[in-house]
């Protein structure tokens, strides 16, 4: 059955699309089915719910600027035997994000860090939050030039504004003043009203050393390390793994 053109004009007036695009296979529905008024006006009500949910989620995940599309579906937990599959799973509830807690994610190289932290904020996307992902030398780099032109305030704002930050490969290198000062100024102001998810290839523990004031150094620390989720990822990496077998010949 065919809805009539002055109905879909309605729908579309109204901004219904999601009615508008299933509206004519429900209408098939009701009549095969004989539902009743009621339940035909709830299933499509809830087609129209369904695809205003997936146009925001559409739209966090593209705002989150993920470098790829990952999912907890593909991680391979079982080549990482030091890791606990259940307290990834609790992390994907986002429940860490409405305590506004951290998660440390660190190891060597190729652990899967990014992927699992990248997965973590496509589960929080899907799961209404909103989320940005950058890497540390990124989120530096923007910063340093927001001082220059004079649009610092305004960039901090943007690193304060999501629900859940992820700052990829941190501690790669050393900070300078200007930037554990704008470090500290992230987790300070994040401390109780956001999460921050941190990727590393070192231990918190030796954070300290790369940065040049101590003191600020401590009190990021207490605040960031202490209130955080900590999951050390240990194996041999997926890109190691990944490499073509060399054939020998005799």
């Amino acid at each position: 059955m065919k809805p009539t053109p002055d109905l879909l004009s309605i729908l579309k007036t109204l901004r219904l699309s999601g009615i508008a695009e299933s509206l004519e296979a429900r209408l098939d529905q009701a009549r095969l089915e004989t539902l009743g008024y009621q339940e035909f006006l709830q299933i499509i009500l809830q087609d129209e719910v369904e695809r205003r949910h997936a146009r925001r989620v559409q739209l966090r995940l593209k705002q989150a600027d993920f470098q790829e599309q990952k999912g907890l579906e593909e991680f391979e937990f079982a080549a990482l035997p030091g890791i606990n599959p259940k307290e990834i799973k609790d992390l994907a509830t986002c429940l860490f994000i409405e305590r506004h807690e951290h998660v440390i994610l660190y190891g060597p190289p190729g652990t899967g860090k990014t992927h699992l932290a990248q997965a973590l904020g496509n589960r929080a996307c899907r799961s209404e939050y909103t989320v940005l992902f950058i890497t540390a030398a990124k989120l530096f780099r923007r910063l340093a030039v927001a001082r220059h032109e004079g649009a610092y305030e305004e960039t901090i704002r943007s690193f304060l504004k999501p629900h859940l930050l992820i700052i990829d490969d941190l501690g790669l290198t050393g900070f300078n003043h200007e930037q554990a000062e704008s470090f500290y100024e992230i987790i300070a102001e994040r401390h109780h009203t956001g999460s921050i998810i941190i990727t590393s290839n070192r231990p918190p523990g030796d954070w300290l050393g790369l940065f040049p004031d101590q003191v600020l150094a401590n009190s990021l620390m207490d605040r960031l390390a202490h209130k955080a989720h900590h999951l050390p990822l240990k194996g041999e990496s997926y890109r190691r793994r990944g490499r073509p077998q060399k054939t020998t010949t005799s």
